[in-house]
Order: C-alpha cells, then structure tokens, then sequence
C-alpha cells in the first residue's frame, strides 16, 4: 500500500493532495489565479498535517509534469523535488493531459484534453475511451477542420481549460466540451500505477514538460 504526496500546478488551478493505494485521502484545491508560488507548499503543509504525517513518511512524491503553465510547471517541479529529495523518497511525474483524460466520466467514442496555450492554441493529444493516448502531444491551433475525422467516427469530449474557447470553432454534432482542471484525485491512481511499475524519476535531471519555449513578453505601456 502505497502513500504519495501528489502536486499539480499545471493550469490556473493549484491542486494538492495525498493518496493512500490509489485514493485521496486529503485534498486542498485552489481556483484563484497566479497562486502556485505562494500557496503550493503551504498546502502540502496543511495536507500533511491534517493526517498527521511529514513526506517522510510518504513512500513517493508525485508532480503532474505538463504540458501547462511555465511558470506553474516549474513552482510544482521544483517544489515535488525539493520535497522527495529532503525526505529521501523517489519522484513520480503524470502527465497533465493523461490527469484529464483519467477524470472523464460518461461514454465517448474519443476524449480530447485540451490545456490553454492562447488565442486559439492549445496543447492536445486524442485519447481513448479507456484513457489511452492515440497521438502524440502537440500545440495545435484550432479551427473548423480540427478533429474531423474523430468526430464523424462517434461523440468525442473536449476536456479541459482550453476546450471551452474551442466551442465556437468546433461546430458538430458529436462535439461535447467540458471545463475541467487536472485534480490530484485523478492523478492518484495513475501515480499509484507508476509507484508499482518503479517508473521512478531522476531527482537531478528530471524537467517539466514545456513542450514550447517560454517566450517573454514586454509591455506596450510606456513605465517612464
């Protein structure tokens, strides 16, 4: 039986929680934006302290490892490590598409998880109705083309924080859309799997998954 400490900060919404064999046990959610740096570890506090345990007492740290936010991949990254390598416990990472196709609920023939990349991009892959991915992760700018061929074959989900956006854009009537963050009680038994598999991360090298470059931006407005 298996305790992991798992972390997602991935999108907008922070999301921390403990597992115990595959189920949360302890969970601590927050939906205000930009809070990732600030709030991630004080809710691993809270989480831990309400079941009265340190991550030493945890047998894995788990981190969901993106395609996401930069930023919020890197505070969630840097956390988990920081946290499995003080307490000398091996690092699991989940992807944050395969969170949001692990939460679906309900019958499709396919499910599209969809992450915001701005404007009309988002970072996808198509999966299964069993939650396997069929394609490569890609970014992918959206249009009235995207995804035909899956959708004349049966009801596909768009899933996500960036699925909303594509409403207007994907016009058919096998399209569904849902908002939805990568919660760490869908991460939960897909950390559980990896934990039994050993599929164990290196604590040294181990990134997230960026898929594009940070790109900064400079304001338009004049400071002085």
């Amino acid at each position: 039986m298996a305790r992991i400490l798992l972390i997602d900060t991935s999108t907008a919404v922070l999301s921390v929680g403990l597992s115990v064999d595959g189920t949360v046990v302890e969970e601590r959610i927050c939906t205000e934006a930009r809070q990732q740096a600030s709030l991630t570890a004080p809710l691993v506090k809270e989480v831990l302290d309400a079941q009265g345990i340190s991550v030493k007492d945890c047998d894995a740290v788990c981190v969901g490892s993106g395609p996401g936010s930069y930023t919020g991949l890197r505070v969630g990254v840097s956390t988990a490590k920081g946290l499995a390598f003080g307490a000398g416990k091996p690092l699991l990472a989940v992807g944050t598409l395969d969170i949001l196709a692990a939460g679906v609920e309900g019958e499709y023939k396919y499910i599209v998880p969809m992450i915001d990349a701005r404007r009309m991009e988002v970072y996808t892959a198509v999966y299964s109705s069993a939650g396997e991915r069929l394609t490569p992760i890609e970014a992918k700018v959206i249009d009235g083309e995207s995804f035909a061929d899956y959708l004349e074959a049966g009801p596909i989900l768009f899933v996500g924080d960036g699925a909303l956006k594509c409403r207007e854009v994907i016009r058919h009537p096998n399209a569904r859309f849902q908002d939805a963050a990568p919660l760490v009680r869908y991460m939960a038994p897909l950390a559980e799997e990896a934990y039994a598999i050993g599929r164990f991360e290196n604590l040294a090298y181990f990134e997230p998954f960026y898929l594009k470059d940070f790109v900064a931006t400079v304001s338009k407005k004049n400071l002085w």
